[in-house]
């Protein structure tokens, strides 16, 4: 295989990622001014210092000029001032523009996350991403800051007493360049190993995240099954794979540094070398001789500190390359022009055939269904027949690979995402609630929108006043992460609340009743029936008791119509509609 241009284009990728990550930099010019004007002097009084070396030694230690060491404590500490004042703008003014980087690049991710379609989420470990928003992040944030002021400084330290011993000897400087290149190929060595190993620490960090959070959202049911020696096993598995890689990262810095200081080193060596030869020592003043031994033995600790600082610069490159690499995914198709202020509510399905993205079997095949405006259609049938992907495709949660879903008419994707979206009220089996108060959670990203009066107006029709009027505050009370002080009932229902609140045209209740006891659940029931008069309504059902009254009931098994009709002509028809009725009233019968 060739490898001939994989180099170049590692480095051009270098230089692309390098020069992304600066464009973030364009709002805070000021203050990387400020802090390169810092990075500049803090090299320059270093120079300068070593500078004063040689009129210290040829002119007031030798006794040509005793006014030399008169000025030279006011000089100390003038340089130690100003090294100071340097140091500050540096540091703090670096800190200040990367730390806005950084902000801004989590919220662009952040912002990129709700913007990505359910497949990508199908397809992408939730703690993966977590890891990026947290310690990819972080990352940038070091590269940004101490790393870049480090590494600017250091660098130009270098070049100003390069400078310095060029200005006084250039012969002599010659020697340090036989090295340099060495130097130069085994920086980038080290480099390509870094951005390798932080590439591993990344994923490894993923698999951390991962591990937690699989084990405090399961919490439960590692109390219940007596899991924790299975997840203490799993989590130190990934730990593990964390501590091997950084132990490689330190093994190679660990490496690299001495090996660059021994090879700088040489060049020292030859200096001094070079210097006794009778030709040479016969130009050299004792101060010229003095500062180019200086200057070459100060070039050892910003060299060894360029091989330090380049293992948390290459994790910087190596978390950009990851975030910039997320920000340009593809988001959701929005490519709808047409607007569409209340919708009427008639649904069509035409030939559709879906198959999950992590899947290979469809999970509906050639569907066709038609919803009249107004109507209840409800959706029965097993597990895993594709009853909640109709609803996913209605809301595009998912795209169409096959057939046209209409509404209105118009096929759903002519429709501004947004609009679409606003013609639904969801309330899926699986309720999410977010850590706020409970009047929050019920007008979610609405809450300008709706009084409080509207508000428990909604949770009244969903049988939810009575509960949240008991609790400390109210509607103000906060309800904890995913509503964790509240019953599955309790949730369920201010699930609903929500959804009542919006006064969509269309109402999806995907499983919307799963979770409650059966006195709450007749109470919402007739609250849904009276809601359902004057709107568009599709039920997922598991319990067949509650969708009787439904226009149509509709049965699915395995992507596919089998029977469609009215409650009492299925039954009837004795067919599958009529088996699942007897399952469950035989389940029914069981329990009693």
């Amino acid at each position: 295989m060739d490898h001939s241009n994989s180099l170049p284009r590692s480095e051009q990728d270098d230089a692309a990622i390098l020069k992304r990550l600066l464009g973030y930099v364009k709002e805070r010019k000021a203050g990387l001014v400020l802090a390169i004007l810092g990075m500049a002097g803090y090299a320059a009084v270093d120079t300068t210092f070593v500078y004063s070396i040689q009129p210290l030694i040829d002119e007031g230690l030798s006794g040509k000029n005793p006014d030399v060491l008169k000025w030279m404590p006011f000089f100390v500490i003038g340089i130690v001032f100003l090294r100071g004042v340097c140091n500050f703008l540096s540091n703090y003014f670096m800190a200040w523009v990367g730390n806005h980087v950084v902000m801004k690049l989590q919220r662009q991710v952040f912002s990129h996350l709700m913007q990505m379609p359910m497949r990508f989420f199908d397809q992408h470990n939730t703690g993966n991403l977590l890891s990026k928003v947290t310690y990819d992040a972080g990352q940038v944030s070091s590269a940004a800051s101490s790393t870049l002021v480090s590494l600017v400084r250091e660098g130009a330290t270098v070049i100003g007493l390069l400078g310095l011993m060029f200005y006084h000897s250039w012969q002599l400087s010659l020697i340090f360049f036989l090295v340099g290149p060495l130097v130069g190929v085994l920086i980038a060595i080290i480099s390509r190993r870094f951005r390798r190993l932080s590439r591993h620490i990344q994923q490894a960090m993923g698999n951390i995240t991962t591990a937690t959070e699989q084990m405090l959202r399961g919490h439960k049911e590692v109390l219940m099954f007596g899991g924790q020696q299975v997840e203490a096993q799993r989590f130190e598995g990934v730990s593990n794979r964390v501590r091997q890689q950084n132990m490689k990262l330190v093994v190679a810095d660990a490496i690299g540094s001495p090996v660059v200081q021994l090879i700088a080193s040489l060049a020292l060596a030859v200096l001094l070398f070079v210097a006794t030869l009778d030709g040479v020592k016969e130009t050299l003043s004792a101060g010229t001789f003095t500062l180019m031994v200086t200057s070459m033995m100060m070039l050892l600790k910003p060299l060894k500190n360029l091989t330090q600082i380049n293992a948390q610069f290459q994790r910087g490159i190596a978390a950009c390359q990851s975030l910039f690499g997320l920000l340009d995914m593809e988001g959701e198709k929005d490519t709808g022009s047409l607007s569409l202020e209340r919708a009427r509510g008639d649904i069509q399905f035409r030939g559709v055939t879906f198959t999950y993205p992590t899947k290979e079997t469809p999970a509906l095949r050639d569907l066709n269904l038609h919803i009249a405006p107004g109507k209840t259609v409800a959706l029965v049938g097993r597990s895993g027949s594709g009853k909640s992907t109709i609803a996913s495709l209605l809301t595009r949660f998912y795209d169409l690979q096959q057939g046209q879903i209409l509404l209105d008419g118009e096929p759903i994707e002519a429709y501004r995402l947004a609009d679409l979206r606003r013609q639904f009220a969801l309330v899926s089996q699986q309720v999410h609630l977010f850590n706020d108060t409970v009047a929050n959670n019920i007008a979610y990203a609405a809450q300008d929108q709706f009084s409080r009066e509207q508000i428990e107006a909604a949770a009244r029709l969903a049988n939810a006043h009575e509960f949240i009027d008991k609790m400390p505050a109210g509607y103000d009370t906060l309800i904890g992460e995913n509503g964790a002080n509240l019953s599955g009932g309790q949730r369920q229902r201010i699930a609903i609340a929500r959804a009542l609140l919006r006064d969509a045209p269309i109402l999806l209740l995907d499983e919307a009743t799963s979770a409650l006891d059966t006195e709450s659940e007749r109470a919402i029931q007739e609250a849904l029936d009276r809601l359902c008069q004057s709107r568009t309504t599709l039920v997922i059902a598991h319990r067949l008791s509650t969708i009787e009254q439904a226009d149509e009931i509709v049965v699915i098994d395995e992507g596919v119509i089998v029977e469609r009709g009215d409650h009492a002509s299925l039954l009837a028809l004795g067919g599958a509609y009529a088996a699942l009725r007897r399952t469950q009233g035989g389940e029914a019968e069981a329990g009693q």
